[in-house]
């Protein structure tokens, strides 16, 4: 089969590789019919992530059609649409009982701190991703939703990931009715944040970005207030300047290793990769939410030390809330959003790419060329 491999930083390209078999009674074979290329994925292209082995497939967003099924799967038949979450759990330990789904305890051998997922190093189980013609899924029964009827595939693909995630970030900031959030990031997490903030009543919605093209997507898909950080002297400053010197009553953040905005910290993280992240975005998000706040963090760092601020977070009594997405909690819910027309994921999409194009795509979102905000992928596996 074709599957995008990864040669190094900024290394991408695709392959011929082995094709997935069924390991386990409890396995399906996945033919991968759409695929997305997310932010954090940046994060492994960048050699960010430790353990990103030469020759490893990323990808954890995607949808595509059952080609086959372990003896002992019961949910699945070949000819199946579905669509996997990103997090790979086995609906049985003690955090899986609890819905606690990226924290399962089965897999992943190599790591404490996160069960599995798709596509993200072999610090999270080293599963191949789904940027490829077919795909392996463990646990088939458990992580998969059959795509409804009246579902597209490109909303769906964006409801494995990116779309949940911003809504769980909201969710954290348990935001009250009249609420100022502040979201950092006008990336596809950050915007479905946004977007999510005003279902669970937030009274004002700032999102924070230094690109003009995603700051004019979170002013029309997410109805959302917007700063460019490049045209401020002081970003903690303003937010305390636009809110009477209190500060934010949720600030989340949604950008990660990668911030932009203190050329120190870039050059120390992404260039020199002496700590896991940029944690400029983070700081800002600690200083620009009021006393006893709270700050909902779920942009990807690397396991290295960040220079956080952390006892300013002290000092203001802050409630700080991190997780990654545990995606199947929050179907049940989005669906409905979707389905009633709250909510349209695919309306972020902004880049339809062959596989043949996914090296150029990594460009371009690495470079930030072409206003891009979201590229899928549409491998087309014969």
């Amino acid at each position: 089969m074709r599957a995008m491999v990864y040669r190094g930083p900024y290394r991408v390209r695709v392959e011929e590789k082995d094709m997935p078999t069924i390991e386990h009674p409890n396995d399906a074979i996945v033919r991968v019919t759409c695929a997305a290329i997310c932010g954090s994925d940046l994060h492994l292209y960048h050699g960010l992530m430790p353990d990103t082995r030469v020759g490893f497939t990323f990808g954890h967003e995607f949808t595509g059609i059952v080609e086959e099924v372990g003896s002992s799967v019961q949910s699945l038949r070949r000819g199946d649409r579905v669509m996997m979450p990103f997090n790979i759990s086995c609906g049985a330990c003690f955090f899986c009982a609890r819905q606690l789904y990226s924290s399962c305890h089965n897999t992943n051998a190599n790591a404490t701190a996160a069960g599995g997922m798709f596509g993200y190093s072999h610090t999270a189980g080293g599963y191949d991703g789904g940027q490829a013609e077919f795909v392996r899924v463990p646990f088939a029964d458990v992580n998969h939703a059959i795509i409804p009827e009246w579902m597209s595939e490109e909303d769906a693909v964006l409801l494995t990931d990116a779309c949940p995630t911003g809504y769980q970030a909201a969710e954290m900031g348990d935001i009250k009715e009249g609420d100022v959030v502040v979201v950092f990031g006008a990336g596809p997490v950050g915007l479905f944040a946004a977007k999510s903030a005003w279902l669970m009543g937030a009274g004002r919605v700032i999102v924070v970005d230094h690109l003009d093209w995603r700051l004019q997507m979170a002013r029309t898909f997410a109805h959302a207030e917007t700063l460019n950080f490049t045209q401020v002297n002081d970003v903690v400053q303003h937010f305390k300047d636009v809110t009477d010197n209190l500060g934010a009553d949720v600030c989340i953040e949604a950008v990660g290793a990668e911030a932009d905005g203190a050329g120190f910290q870039h050059l120390a993280t992404v260039k020199m990769k002496l700590q896991g992240g940029a944690p400029t975005a983070l700081n800002w998000a600690i200083d620009s939410v009021r006393k006893a706040g709270i700050v909902s963090v779920v942009g990807g760092f690397g396991p290295l030390f960040s220079a956080v601020k952390f006892g300013d977070a002290m000092n203001k009594g802050l409630t700080i809330r991190t997780a990654q997405c545990s995606v199947k909690r929050h179907w049940p819910r989005l669906f409905q959003h979707v389905k009633n027309g709250v909510l349209k994921p695919s309306a972020i999409v902004t880049h339809r790419l062959a596989l043949d194009e996914i090296a150029e795509g990594y460009h371009m979102m690495s470079s930030k060329l072409d206003n891009v905000v979201k590229p899928l992928v549409f491998p087309r596996a014969a």
